[in-house]
């Protein structure tokens, strides 16, 4: 039987982060507590996507009355990268969240972008001929380090395929 395996690695204080990937956490986390549209759900969500040449993009989750018009914070943040730095190369991404009355359970639980968002960094991957790290952050706990982002989706659908 084949079986589906990957490596990553688990950061339990945000302090054990390079100065970098310290940055890039807590530019995540301000775009979930600054600029996030979540009057339905109070799940902010940020993301900020790191570039080549240093430059931090962010993003956070959009919501609507009519939830399929939405919109992920992972989405924002590479349709903002693909319109502001056309050509620039992504290097990691960091996505966080905060909403009130976590349970602690739930507070060090990471997030981990949907399927919609998981298939749109494939295409950028694609796009882009080389890796993207991804940095999931919990609310007060762990940062999972994820070295290629196209190790969450292993049978990713392709232009390839059209």
């Amino acid at each position: 039987m084949a079986r589906f395996e990957f490596e990553y690695t688990v950061i339990d204080n945000k302090a054990d982060l390079s100065r970098e990937e310290r940055e890039l956490v807590e530019q995540a986390f301000d775009a979930a507590a600054q600029l996030s549209y979540a009057p339905y759900s109070s799940f902010k969500v940020g993301a900020a996507v790191l570039l080549e040449n240093g430059t931090i993009v962010p993003g956070s989750n959009q919501e609507n009355a009519a939830f399929p018009a939405s919109i992920c914070a992972e989405r924002v943040a590479l349709s903002a990268v693909s319109v502001l730095h056309p050509g620039a190369k992504i290097r990691s991404i960091a996505v966080a969240y905060q909403k009130d009355n976590l349970s602690e359970a739930m507070a060090h639980t990471v997030l981990s972008p949907c399927g919609t968002c998981r298939q749109s960094i494939a295409e950028y991957t694609a796009r882009q001929k080389q890796p993207i790290a991804l940095l999931l952050c919990s609310a007060t706990g762990p940062v999972y380090r994820i070295n290629n982002a196209m190790d969450l989706l292993p049978f990713s659908f392709g232009a390839e395929m059209l």
